[in-house]
């Protein structure tokens, strides 16, 4: 396993992501919630172009990724979405350094305020660990349990 701790965190809006950039994204999306989780669904879904992208890269590669969303785009609140970890970069912390990481961006790019997220159910005590609270029943998307859970 590589060393987490000395990943580069970067930010970008869409219209600033390189190609190669754009094809890790999508090619890390699909490894994880298409192939992975065994999920057909329409991934590129024209959001990606009014969010910022948040990417874990440690020696080139992608290992950490979520998408940045300012509140009125996708909820009445600022939202974190997508949120996957490399497979090869699981149990050591990362997917809550991500989330961190990505609270702290939507800060600086929007402003303090209220998070919203759709998360897969299981996650549900991981997200409770960042201080989100579940917020609805269970709903199913894509054949997978979700919940809407904020964040004050």
């Amino acid at each position: 396993m590589k060393n987490t701790l000395h990943i580069s965190w970067i930010v970008k809006p869409f219209s600033e992501l390189t190609v190669v950039e754009l094809y890790e994204i999508l090619k890390l999306r699909s490894a994880i919630f298409v192939v992975e989780q065994n999920c057909v669904f329409q991934d590129l879904d024209d959001l990606d172009k009014q969010a910022h992208h948040c990417m874990g890269m440690l020696d080139g590669e992608l290992l950490a990724y979520s998408r940045l969303f300012d509140k009125s785009v996708i909820y009445d609140k600022a939202s974190i979405g997508r949120v996957i970890i490399n497979a090869k970069a699981r149990k050591d912390g990362l997917g809550k350094k991500l989330m961190e990481v990505s609270i702290q961006f939507i800060e600086q790019l929007f402003g303090k305020q209220p998070l919203k997220i759709g998360a897969q159910f299981y996650l549900k005590r991981f997200y409770e660990g960042l201080g989100f609270q579940q917020t609805s029943d269970i709903y199913m998307e894509d054949d997978i349990p979700h919940i809407y859970m904020e964040k004050v």
